[in-house]
């Protein structure tokens, strides 16, 4: 065929015209994929078979308009077109009107893309910027027919989190963020954005006495692309292998470098005794639950795993965790607890030298019970160098040793460090919120209280912390409200004396001075901390009384409410007194206080 004749039929059949309004159009559909389409959180396989089907719909198109020819009594092959009467120009023209419609409509859908692609919302940002490297292993899910070895499931969740954690080139979030979610759920992208993570691990386990199965399926929550699966049959004994090689498997994947020392981590056998595995499972199981009674509980599963295994580093480990947080939760006096806590981190540093958590627990009886600032920070800073993604070293550096010495600046820092890796932990984000407090940033301090609030608005906790910022600002009415709610979510000593000063503030000495009395009897049968009989006396106006109660919290050993000594407003009006800064020199040098001096 003669060229000048072939081009000079495509373009008598109309294939010219066809070809340019079907890249317009194309354009047009491939735009509203790419930006309409994220926004509604359609999955991206959705976009790709789109621009997939608009590529191989173009040669189709172009043989159609060769083949057959639109005519006002329908589609007709173009020999039978050529045949009927021509129509009217100004119809011939209509494709026009297509291209130029169509066009309008693909340049706005550009621009709009560009715009909202630069205004994103904070959680879109967020996770158009989480690390390809980044992963959240949610709970997994149970199949035991017998219901009691739901912490089983548990614990292998937490084991292979561990184990990932130590790897430096991944960020991995905490087990205390991922418990907010089901095993399986239905919406990865939202929690992605939620974790600020990419990737998301999946799993069930099934035990049947000494036979466990354990399912996991690893996938990209942006894209909904399944990266990795398998299934493992395996004997109770071999349980850590299988963690260990899912863990090694998950990095392979994600392409996460390891060094030696991360690939012996991630392989390590923590004991050779299955019983006291399962036992050490139980303890991590209550420990986390976070609660007096629950600490006791997972103290007493700690020293069955030890009965099993007397070299097992990860169960002294646990058992000096637990200890260590006995006086915070109203448990049991210092005096009765940290030297229990002291010797089980000892034994597990002696036994393993790198177990993140064992250093993490030492610093923080260093810092919150010895005043040992400079040895903590070492402690906590080899806990981070062993294990980069374990939330806890963070959290405890920046809300112990470094506030204390008054080094907000690197406190915030660990502090949303901690935060980053637990982003729905509310004691990560209300502690965080009270380092702002303690220094005197009492708006970011609100804002950052208020999320550990919306994280778990029955928090007591974060309650009385927000009434602490409140009545810095001079909001009493707010204060006492806030107090209140603490009071009637908890019957945390603290909570009430919070509650009896701010009353006191107000002239309703009456009440402050019964509430004053409830403390006085209940420390008969319970351990109530001095430092909340010395914010009682500081209200009441008897400041001999207050500094003679802080003198005590130092003798007993309760650090951990008298280390901010040198930042705290609520001591403020105690400043200046020579016995309170005689007390201020032995708890915080001032050699060490690298903070600016707090006004009276």
């Amino acid at each position: 065929m003669n060229p000048k004749s072939f081009f000079g039929e495509v373009k008598r059949r109309n294939v010219y015209k066809v070809a340019v309004a079907y890249a317009v159009v194309a354009w047009l559909v491939t735009q509203v994929a790419t930006q309409v389409f994220p926004f509604l959180e359609i999955p991206n396989w959705v976009v790709r078979l789109v621009i997939a089907l608009v590529v191989i719909g173009f040669p189709v198109a172009l043989i159609i308009a060769w083949a057959f020819e639109a005519t006002p009594e329908g589609i007709k092959r173009t020999e039978v077109a050529d045949a009927m009467p021509a129509t009217t120009s100004h119809k011939k023209h209509a494709w026009i009107y297509v291209v130029v419609v169509g066009a309008a409509f693909s340049i706005g859908l550009f621009f709009i893309g560009r715009y909202t692609a630069g205004n994103a919302t904070p959680r879109q940002s967020e996770a158009a910027t989480a690390p390809a490297k980044s992963i959240a292993v949610l709970p997994f899910e149970s199949l035991s027919e017998d219901k009691s070895n739901a912490y089983f499931a548990e614990g292998v969740q937490d084991e292979i989190l561990t184990r990932l954690a130590k790897v430096a080139d991944l960020k991995v979030i905490s087990r205390t963020s991922t418990q907010h979610f089901k095993s399986a759920p239905d919406n990865l992208p939202q929690i992605a954005k939620q974790l600020g993570v990419t990737n998301i691990l999946e799993g069930s386990v099934q035990k049947a006495n000494d036979q466990v199965r354990v399912n996991v399926q690893l996938i990209n929550a942006l894209t909904d692309a399944h990266l990795w699966a398998d299934t493992y049959d395996r004997k109770l004994i071999d349980i850590f292998s299988v963690e260990s090689e899912i863990a090694k498997t998950i990095a392979d994947t994600l392409q996460a470098k390891l060094s030696g020392s991360e690939k012996n981590a991630i392989s390590k056998k923590p004991t050779a005794n299955p019983e006291a595995y399962e036992l050490y499972l139980k303890g991590r199981f209550f420990w986390n639950k976070r609660t007096g009674a629950d600490l006791k509980r997972a103290i007493d599963y700690f020293n069955q795993a030890i009965a099993k295994d007397p070299n097992y580093a990860l169960a002294y480990a646990g058992l000096a965790d637990s200890y260590t947080l006995l006086s915070v939760f109203g448990a049991a006096s210092p005096q009765d607890s940290i030297p229990q806590a002291r010797v089980a981190a000892k034994k597990a540093l002696e036994l393993d030298n790198t177990l993140a958590e064992a250093h993490a627990s030492s610093g923080r009886i260093l810092s919150g019970y010895d005043y040992d600032f400079e040895r903590a920070i070492a402690e906590f800073e080899r806990a981070i160098q062993l294990n980069p993604n374990y939330a806890t070293s963070y959290h405890w550096i920046s809300n112990g040793p470094l506030t204390a010495r008054g080094e907000f600046d690197r406190a915030i820092t660990e502090g949303k460090r901690a935060v980053e890796l637990d982003p729905l932990s509310m004691i990560d984000n209300a502690d965080l919120g009270q380092i702002y407090f303690y220094a005197r940033r009492y708006d970011e301090a609100i804002s950052q209280v208020g999320k550990a609030i919306e994280i778990d608005p029955h928090s007591y906790l974060a309650h009385y912390y927000l009434g602490q910022i409140y009545q810095l600002q001079g909001h009493l009415t707010e204060a006492i409200a806030e107090y209140q709610k603490a009071v009637e979510l908890d019957d945390d000593p603290q909570a009430l004396a919070f509650l009896g000063q701010a009353q006191a503030r107000i002239g309703q000495h009456d009440k402050a001075q019964k509430i004053l009395s409830r403390m006085t009897e209940e420390a008969k049968s319970r351990y109530v901390s001095a430092y909340s009989f010395a914010l009682m006396f500081i209200a009441l106006g008897d400041k001999e009384r207050a500094i003679d109660a802080l003198e005590r919290a130092y003798r007993e050993g309760a650090a951990n409410d008298i280390i901010t000594i040198r930042v705290d407003p609520m001591l403020d009006p105690l400043r200046g007194d020579p016995r309170f800064e005689a007390l201020a020199e032995k708890i915080v040098p001032a050699s060490q206080f690298k903070g600016a001096t707090a006004s009276k």
